[in-house]
């Protein structure tokens, strides 16, 4: 090495100059041999002369430092250009450490005097005679303990075949292994579901993208792995981290799918499922506090305080029941597999241990996690059924820690909101709140449940009871906000919201909660509005303060104003600009003759007025009954599959009259554009605005604009507007999203 070759140099040197020394001694015998102080100078590279010689030690310090600067540089290096893959280097020490504790564990199992299946504190007092040997533990699980009465499902009463046929699916319609991700785009940030419909304007509307709690199960299945692991702990993430970061299966990289439950389905089951929420359940039994440690709702809060989060960090949520202790071993090794990916060999691995072990809690738990997986892997409905019925076997098999029912529940309640199971998962959200009465996470998921379902009044409620008991839970109070803005209490709800999203818990950096604070405070008149709306921008949740829709897909371009050529689609505007004349009279003898097709805009968009609505085609699909009253305009827009198959937009006539005022407000999605035919128009009085730019309309003519940007329009003529608006997808989304994106 080159260290080496150098030092060996110096030292060529420092003979080099003894040689000189001794030749000069013997080329001058008459006058004596060379003193002693002299020999040590020429030992250590010195020179009778004078001349400094170069000294080993100098040398070394000099290689010393070249070859620090060296690995200074070579570090750099290896950051600056990502030369290391570092992640595999920690995981593969993860797994060396994992490995060897396997190792570690059964050579000392032998010691096992107490029979808990490993070598610990206990076996060791034992084998040292400071204390006296254990009976041997059962290598059999326990029989006696009652389970958990969850395999029959509790229907709320008066549901009857209505929730079974939920549950189960419709009846006689299988549905394909593809459809479990059915119409969902990478590049689309929130979609919902296609299994209901939203409003125009999604003002009132409350889709889950995150469910309530979702850091417990976060936390709960972080810890767990560790507890089972002890040898393995590795420092606990701070709370923000652990939310956003968290190893275990969520479906959140995935297009968020929500679901919309329909009017009808709200009102059918909102008294049963209040009812069956009070039923007492006799014949349940949570095992004995020894052996719970449960977590309380203040771990999902973010605190400041160090000791509440030392507190926080050193909770861990107990899910092995004493026989799983003794098949510790045998678990781990199943869940290294999931750990790793390994999905269909873990399947295996845990079905082998429900075989065997047909009592285990945690097997059964481990394989429900598996199927769970296997579901994202294979995008399949019918798997991810068979692992929501596992998450409710857990709970019923005997002897089950509180913390593995907890998370077994919560994880099931999760996967039917994702399939759509509303009520099922309601119901679900029920049996956790009677068996766990002091968690108010459990009650906040309950109110959203009670959400999903239309029933605000159950939902407000819940969060009322949540909030006399926490005062300052941020969760139960952007949603309590929420409910009391959807009953148009705008004033009342603006401190709600307001303090929620201060709190910073999580659940309530939602840009839904952003959206509905800035809209009630500019109903009231409060200059705050675009603070919060800034805030929301700065935080992702917005496009950017003026584009605030809230179901989008990235990329597309924005801006708040189009002309038809920028759009291409001018022969459509073409088209409509041309038969302006057949589309109004066809409009007006609908207004004259059938003022009943005309319906009230029931959004609480208006702060007053009179504004009306005919529509002929929603969310693509053709209004057969309404285009009767206007058959040539129908006729016309078929030839435009662009507005015809808008999924989310619209085709209507709009009439305005006198006096009304529209609130500042968005569209619910970027995917569309807005376009306004002028049919009859006063010469004044009435104006749009979108961003921070006003237009007036003219007959014939068409104003192009992106509703997903704040607009507003006042109406102070003295005759009534009429317009016909026309929505059309982005120009920017490709035929696939065209097909696949799930109708608003």
């Amino acid at each position: 090495m080159a260290p080496r070759k150098n030092a060996k140099g110096g030292g060529g040197n420092s003979n080099s100059s003894s040689s000189s020394s001794s030749s000069s001694g013997s080329g001058s015998s008459s006058g004596g041999s060379s003193s002693p102080g002299a020999r040590r100078d020429t030992k250590h590279g010195g020179h009778k002369n004078g001349r400094k010689g170069g000294l080993p030690g100098s040398s070394f310090f000099t290689w010393f430092m070249v070859i620090a600067l060296l690995g200074v540089w070579t570090s750099v290096a290896v950051v600056w250009f990502d030369l290391v893959d570092y992640e595999e280097v920690l995981a593969k020490a993860k797994d060396f450490r994992y490995n060897l504790s396997e190792v570690l564990q059964g050579k000392l199992g032998v010691y096992d005097a107490d029979g808990d299946g490993d070598f610990d504190v206990d076996d060791a007092k034992v084998l040292l005679g400071l204390k006296e040997r254990s009976a041997s533990k059962p290598t059999v699980p326990p029989e006696e303990p009652e389970p958990y009465p969850w395999l029959e499902e509790l229907v709320p009463e008066g549901a009857g075949e209505d929730f079974q046929q939920e549950e189960d699916g419709p009846a006689g319609e299988q549905q394909p292994e593809d459809d479990f991700l059915a119409g969902s785009e990478a590049d689309d940030r929130f979609e919902p579901l296609e299994a209901g419909t939203l409003q125009e304007e999604i003002e009132h509307s409350y889709t889950v993208e995150e469910t309530a709690s979702q850091v417990y199960k976060q936390d709960m299945e972080e810890m767990m792995y560790e507890q089972e692991n002890p040898e393995s702990i590795e420092p606990v993430l701070d709370d923000e981290k652990r939310y956003h970061d968290a190893d275990d299966i969520t479906y959140q990289d995935y297009d968020q799918q929500v679901y919309e439950p329909s009017e009808n389905e709200g009102i059918e089951t909102s008294d049963n499922a209040g009812e069956d929420s009070h039923r007492i359940l006799e014949e349940v039994r949570v095992p004995p506090t020894e052996e719970q440690q449960e977590i309380p709702p203040e771990t999902n809060r973010k605190t400041d305080d160090p000791e509440q989060k030392e507190k926080v960090k050193k909770k861990k949520p107990k899910l092995l029941n004493k026989f799983d202790k003794t098949i510790k071993a045998e678990l781990d090794a199943a869940e290294k597999l999931r750990k790793r990916g390994k999905i269909e060999e873990a399947v295996a691995a845990f079905e082998g241990l429900v075989r065997k072990y047909p009592q285990s809690p945690r097997a059964r738990y481990g394989r429900a996690q598996c199927e769970d997986d296997l579901a994202e892997k294979r995008r399949s409905n019918d798997i991810l059924r068979r692992a929501i019925e596992t998450y409710q076997e857990v709970a019923s098999l005997p002897d089950v820690p509180a913390d593995l029912v907890k998370l077994s529940l919560k994880r099931r309640s999760e996967r039917q909101q994702f399939l759509g199971h509303m009520r099922g998962s309601l119901v679900t959200l029920q049996k956790l709140v009677h068996l766990f009465p002091d968690d108010t996470s459990l009650k906040n998921d309950l109110g959203v449940g009670y959400l999903l379902i239309g029933d605000n009044d159950n939902a407000k409620k819940v969060y009322e009871e949540v909030l006399n008991v926490t005062p300052q839970d941020g969760f139960a109070k952007v949603h309590y906000g929420f409910i009391l803005k959807a009953q148009n209490k705008i004033a009342e709800s603006i401190p709600y919201l307001k303090e929620g999203i201060e709190s910073g818990d999580p659940g309530t950096d939602d840009g839904r909660f952003y959206f509905h604070l800035g809209d009630a405070m500019q109903r009231v008149g409060n200059k705050e509005a675009y603070k919060w709306y800034e805030l929301g921008h700065k935080r992702g949740h917005f496009a950017s303060v003026w584009q605030r829709s809230l179901y989008n897909v990235n990329g597309l371009k924005a801006q708040p104003w189009w002309t038809p050529k920028e759009t291409g689609y001018t022969d459509l505007v073409k088209s409509l600009e041309r038969n302006w004349k057949l589309i109004r009279d066809e409009g007006l003898s609908v207004m004259d003759e059938a003022k009943g097709l005309f319906l009230p805009e029931d959004e609480n968009l208006r702060e007053k007025g009179d504004w009306s609505q005919f529509t002929l085609w929603q969310q693509g699909r053709k209004n057969e009954n309404a285009c009767k009253g206007a058959p040539k305009t129908c006729s016309l827009l078929e030839k435009f599959p662009e507005t015809t198959g808008c999924r989310r937009g619209q085709i209507k006539y709009s009439v305005m009259h006198p006096g009304t005022h529209v609130w500042p407000h968005t569209g619910p999605t970027n995917c569309r554009l807005r376009m306004h035919l002028g049919l009859v128009i006063p010469k004044e009085g009435c104006k749009i605005r979108c961003a921070n730019e006003t237009k007036t309309w003219e007959e014939g003519k068409v104003l192009i604009f992106d509703d997903s940007f704040e607009h507003e329009v006042w109406q102070d003529a003295s005759s009534f507007r009429l317009i016909f608006i026309v929505d059309v997808w982005h120009p920017e989304l490709t035929p696939q999203q065209r097909r696949s994106l799930p109708a608003i």
